[in-house]
Formats: C-alpha cells, structure tokens, sequence
C-alpha cells in the first residue's frame, strides 16, 4: 500500500492547523472545517503530483489562506447577525494539545478584539505571535515582503493594546471574579459600580436565541444596573442565578446560570484593576465546549 505523504503530514499538523483557524476565526466548529478542507486540498495535490517540498509548510499556507477567505465570507453574514458577535468560549481540555500549548491570542477578549483588523494583519498576528514565525515565512505565505509584514504586525499589536511580551489585555483574576460575585450578590448598585471603569463597556451575545442586549452598553451605571436587573428579574421569576467562576480560553470567567439559560462571561481590567470589558456569551450555540 502506498504511504500517503499528505495524510501523515496532515495527522501530525491537525492539531496546529485548528490552532491557527481558531484564532483567526474565533469559532471552533469553522477551524474545525478548516482544518478538514485543508486536509481535502492536500490530497488532492498529492494525488495530482504537485511539486510539494514541504507538506508542513504547504499545509500551514493553506490552512492560513482558506482562513483568510473564510474570515471575509462571516464577515459579511455577521451584518445581520442579531447584536453583538462574540466569539466562542472553549474550555482548554477541549482544545488540541497544540492549541492549548501556548495561550498568545487565545483569549476570549483578544479574538473579539481581534475582529477589527484586516484578514491578512490578523494572520500575521497570529503566526507571528502564536507560533513564532518570521517575517519573511509569514510573508512567503502571504506574498508581502518581509518589511510590509514586520509593520502589520507592529499595528496589530498597536491596535489591540498589546506588546511584545505582553500576552494580553489584563484578564480577570480569581480574586477580581470573587469581589464581583460578592458585590453582585447583595444587590447594591454602589459596590458594584466601584468595581467597573467609567468607560466600561459590556457586549452581550445572545445570537437571537436568547434575550440580549442588542447594542453594547457603555458607562458604568448602564453597566450595573443591566447585571443587576438580570439578576433581581430572575429571582422575582423563582429562577435564581448561580454564580460560578470557571476558566475558558485559559482565563478567568464567570459562569451564570439560571434554569431557563446560561451566560457565560469573561472580564477585562485596566491596570487599576477595574472592570473596562464585559463580555456576555448567552449563545447557546456557543456554550457546548464550555
């Protein structure tokens, strides 16, 4: 029987390939197809006898172009999606080995951020940070010159706040999520408030499938009284909310659940520790790999 050279290539770099579609894509399930697709490629080309030299390379090119296409192709469908996108939260054990390896651009609140920049500077991002590629591999695989790649990178990691060195944006620690829950739970809009940065926004997903807010909140009193009101609204429904902290996409979270729905939420802090990000996962499509 002959040995498949694509196949084996493909085996051994699944586990990169939904890496890398993941944080492009901020949907497991679309990495996922990604990752098939490109396996479907492969053989095709293996069976047409391309000149490949290097599976692994062949591989990540495709996998970074499909990505690419796919990107725009959501893009377009998210212009009616029903309010605010967020991406999928993933508990670590349901990720590849080689996903989970490093968390650079895993966190739920650097792939939303991420949804502001062009296709192309995101994958740049992502291979350069996530996977440690230099410029002239990112730029051979999409065809810019060494330079123009080292500046994509440089306004990406502007754009999204962060720095060499600097994973990510300040997530929540557990102690920030106690305090939290603490305050949430006697109710008082004053302790609440003291937690949150004035400018805090919070994005609420619910995909049409659960009731959400359709446009993001700003400020910190918009903020409270919307968590708050969830809240009192469900106990006065006999449905109270358990609050649990729980870690998705390898930081810190809170997990709301009521009988009817869950809400799945991860914070952002400024350097003051305050909350300057919420953002409310209430998809249910979205929750199944949390």
């Amino acid at each position: 029987m002959t040995t498949s050279l694509a196949a084996e290539a493909w085996g051994r770099e699944r586990g990169r390939l939904i890496g890398i579609a993941y944080r492009m894509l901020g949907d497991l399930g679309e990495a996922e197809d990604v990752a098939s697709d490109v396996a479907e490629s492969a053989l095709a080309a293996e069976r047409r006898g391309d000149d490949v030299r290097s599976w692994p390379a062949w591989l990540t090119t495709a996998c970074v172009r499909r990505s690419i296409d796919r990107v725009r192709a959501l893009a377009t469908r998210r212009e009616t999606y029903p309010g605010p996108w967020l991406p999928e939260p993933v508990s670590l054990d349901r990720l590849p080995d080689e996903v989970a390896a490093t968390r650079e651009l895993l966190s739920l609140t650097l792939l939303h951020l991420a949804e502001q920049l062009r296709p192309e500077a995101r994958a740049a991002l992502v291979l350069h940070r996530a996977f440690g590629m230099t410029a002239r591999e990112i730029g051979e695989i999409l065809e810019r010159s060494p330079a123009a790649v080292r500046q994509s990178i440089s306004r990406a990691e502007r754009s999204l706040r962060i720095a060499p060195g600097d994973p990510a944006p300040h997530p929540a620690d557990a102690g920030a999520l106690r305090r939290l829950v603490a305050a949430i739970e006697t109710g008082e809009v004053a302790e609440v408030l003291a937690l949150l940065d004035d400018d805090v926004v919070l994005w609420s997903d619910g995909g049409g499938r659960v009731s959400a807010a359709r446009r993001p909140l700003i400020g910190a009193d918009a903020v409270a009284r919307f968590v708050l009101g969830v809240v009192e609204k469900a106990a006065r429904a006999g449905t109270p909310v358990t609050v649990v902290p729980l870690v998705v996409n390898g930081e810190a979270a809170l997990d709301f659940r009521r009988a009817d729905r869950r809400d799945v939420v991860v914070l952002e802090l400024t350097e003051a520790g305050l909350v300057r990000g919420v953002r409310q996962v209430s998809n249910p499509e979205k929750l199944s790999r949390v």
